[in-house]
């Protein structure tokens, strides 16, 4: 089926599903609540992921002393004067944003509402960063707001989890999910294509054991090196090579072919900041790479669910 204008994608964009959802422009504005992370403070083990920088991978840091009630009022200005955006979601991405008590946890998550046009809440963690407690006080704000918890697994695979400094094992991973589930809560899987030692086939294998277990949205990002990680190190001793631009289109249409079609996509192509990406150098052209699957896509007569067994 041939793409009718630009706006027809083969896959379930985010954003259009947001639009149509809300009949109106929903962005996301990014929030720094201040939390760290267990496999950067010793807690689960030390250095932290291979490919984190010392920003916790946050695409748009503040300077750490803002309230989250001015980081909202500042971010929602820009957004709707650039972009026209209407209603907005409040997105706790940098570091592990449950990993802290309840009651600070409340106190945070609280404040993300203190702008009149945010309709939701998404919350970036680690699979092994939430119990029965912290769920449920996620849940709450499920009863009048639209709610993610996005939880970074990465891979399926143990081996490859191990040997990115993960913390985790997929086993929590699915243990999260099965938490989080039926509980008015969203769930979205990051994943990363290319990591070290995995091939294609490992890569699809993610694509079929997440599609098993009812999550509700996906962000497939490209493992790069950013400056001052230790896949920079990797990168300069010839021991970490980035999948080229060919290669990760291909991959991602046959990982968006696996996956339910009413899985929303949340990013397809990554953005890793130009001042500290170390490479691969293509990626920051994004709207390229979009360009780039759209049209493999079309030249495979193909769609996201076309290989998915229901």
């Amino acid at each position: 089926m041939p793409l009718n204008n630009p706006g027809d994608k083969r896959y379930n964009q985010y954003s259009s599903f947001l639009k149509n959802k809300f009949n109106a422009k929903v962005y996301k504005i990014t929030l720094d609540a201040g939390f760290s992370c267990p496999n950067r403070d010793g807690t689960k083990s030390s250095g932290g992921c291979i490919f984190c920088d010392d920003s916790g991978s946050f695409s748009n840091a503040h300077d750490g002393l803002l309230s989250i009630e001015k980081q909202l009022q500042i971010s929602a200005e820009r957004l709707k004067s650039r972009f026209k955006a209407e209603k907005f979601i409040s997105y706790f991405q940098a570091y592990t944003n449950t990993y802290a008590s309840v009651d600070h946890l409340k106190k945070v998550y609280d404040s993300a509402f203190l702008h009149p046009d945010v309709i939701g809440l998404s919350i970036g963690t680690r699979p092994d960063c939430v119990d029965e407690e912290k769920i449920a006080l996620i849940a709450s704000y499920a009863q009048k707001y639209y709610v993610w918890v996005e939880y970074g697994l990465q891979s399926m695979h143990n081996k490859t989890l191990q040997a990115i400094n993960r913390g985790h094992s997929f086993e929590d991973f699915v243990k999260a999910v099965e938490l989080t589930k039926n509980k008015g809560i969203n769930i979205c899987t990051h994943v990363i294509l290319g990591l070290p030692g995995e091939t294609r086939e490992n890569m699809l294998d993610t694509a079929k054991a997440i599609s098993e277990l009812g999550i509700n949205g996906v962000k497939i990002h490209l493992l790069c090196a950013l400056k001052g990680t230790k896949l920079e190190q990797m990168y300069n001793k010839g021991t970490f090579k980035p999948m080229e631009a060919v290669e990760y289109v291909e991959t991602v249409c046959d990982f968006l072919e696996l996956l339910p079609p009413d899985v929303t996509i949340h990013r397809l192509a990554g953005n890793g900041l130009k001042k500290i990406l170390v490479a691969p150098r293509w990626l920051p052209d994004k709207f390229k790479v979009l360009t780039m699957i759209d049209t493999e896509l079309e030249k495979r007569n193909s769609r996201q669910g076309s290989a998915f067994v229901f």
